[in-house]
């Protein structure tokens, strides 16, 4: 797989961020992500079923887990160094 290293140098420069930040990125990015599927998943269920509390309900229990699976995730790919380039 071809991956120039520029190409990581142009998301990432020298550009660092304390941990605090990064976590702080993490959890904002994580929620407004969900946010963004909760609608998705209440719509495509409402669709199927016709029904708003089944809609609801399974929209409410996939996000739970979904959430906590997305940040461990997320966290687990910022100790990641591969495809970030080098720090100037």
């Amino acid at each position: 797989m071809f991956w120039p290293e520029e190409l990581g140098r142009v998301f990432y420069g020298s550009f660092t961020m304390p941990a605090s930040d990064l976590l702080r990125r993490s959890v904002v990015k994580a929620v407004t992500y969900r946010i963004v599927v909760m609608i998705l998943d209440f719509i495509t269920i409402y669709l199927f079923t016709g029904k708003v509390r089944v809609a609801l309900g399974f929209m409410l229990a996939s996000n739970v887990y979904t959430t906590l699976a997305y940040f461990g995730h997320e966290r687990l790919w910022s100790r990641i160094k591969w495809g970030m380039g080098e720090a100037a």
